[in-house]
């Protein structure tokens, strides 16, 4: 079974580029993401929606811990976001994941500063007619 910290650090690598179907497999069949943006979602719906968002992404770790009583890791970067419309926002995330006993992330919950990021995904989406 894959250690924690592995599995966070493939998180970032898959996240990064894209790479939906490996990012997917991280996650439970069930496993949900929690966004201040995109609201609570199933992993996949929300990394799909995030895709047709995105650009480009570009995600530096700052660091990896892990709460040995619960089993918890809490991942923090600092995210380049190159929105579908070429705006561009840099801030620092932490992600908290939760996993299963088989190491499969059951939840990610995102904690980030939006005021930047949620003003040009509603412009994102107006401009698509998505409102």
């Amino acid at each position: 079974m894959k250690e924690k910290n592995t599995i966070a650090e493939q998180y970032i690598e898959y996240l990064q580029a894209g790479n939906l179907t490996a990012l997917n497999a991280l996650f439970s069949t069930d496993g949900i993401v929690i966004s201040p943006i995109y609201g609570t979602m199933n992993a996949a719906a929300f990394y799909e929606t995030l895709a047709k968002d995105t650009t480009e992404s570009k995600l530096t770790i700052k660091g990896i811990f892990e709460e040995p009583s619960s089993g918890n890791v809490a991942l923090y970067f600092q995210y380049d976001w190159t929105l579908g419309h070429g705006r561009e926002v840099t801030f620092d995330v932490v992600d908290i994941l939760t996993f299963d006993s088989e190491n499969k992330i059951t939840s990610l919950k995102i904690i980030y500063d939006t005021v930047q990021a949620r003003a040009w995904v509603e412009e994102l989406r107006e401009e698509r007619g998505a409102l």
